[in-house]
């Protein structure tokens, strides 16, 4: 008897032991949804974005991808020295504010997005016509072998991006010149 309870406390801890790893993994990443926000940290940072086109809360591959791979300690490792997160949810169930709803559907339609999911990595390129324009990198879906198989494709993604050169002073000063003659 005393061997069946030892199991089952070792079978109990183990999960609780997984639950509060996948915890961890999660409050270390940040997902942007504000495409603003994620242009700007992406620009300062020189990292591409990684745009994860997803249904959170009826889409079963999904949550697969997410599970298998977004939640472990191995993509937050990498996903923190190496892109920008920005989720491009479509729920069924959870609302959303039509600003957010709007942005979406404006990116799901930029990129073309088929289904779910789909993860697309860019490079935010400035406006062009008013609108944010998009260096495509290149695109991912689910991919079966767990976060290093995921990852070794992605990796072959983000090596394309090749980061904006810093304006030198004298760039920003005759900027800033022509800036000021705009407004006077």
């Amino acid at each position: 008897m005393k061997k069946i309870i030892i199991v089952a406390f070792l079978f109990i801890g183990s999960f609780a032991t997984h639950a509060q790893t996948q915890t961890q993994v999660q409050e270390t990443l940040t997902w942007h949804t504000d495409l603003n926000k994620a242009i700007e940290i992406s620009n300062q940072e020189s990292k591409p974005l990684f745009l994860f086109f997803t249904g959170s809360d009826w889409c079963g591959w999904c949550i697969r991808l997410q599970k298998e791979v977004f939640k472990t300690p191995e993509f937050a490792a990498w996903a923190k020295d190496k892109v920008v997160l920005v989720e491009v949810d479509f729920p069924r169930r959870t609302p959303q504010p039509e600003q957010l709803k709007l942005q979406n559907m404006q990116l799901q339609q930029f990129f073309s997005v088929p289904g779910y999911p789909t993860v697309w990595f860019a490079k935010p390129t400035g406006l062009v016509d008013g609108k944010i324009g998009f260096e495509q990198l290149g695109r991912s879906g689910y991919i079966a072998g767990g976060p290093t198989v995921w990852l070794q494709s992605a990796n072959e993604i983000v090596s394309k991006f090749v980061p904006n050169p810093k304006p030198t002073k004298k760039e920003i000063k005759e900027a800033k010149k022509k800036e000021a003659a705009k407004k006077a």
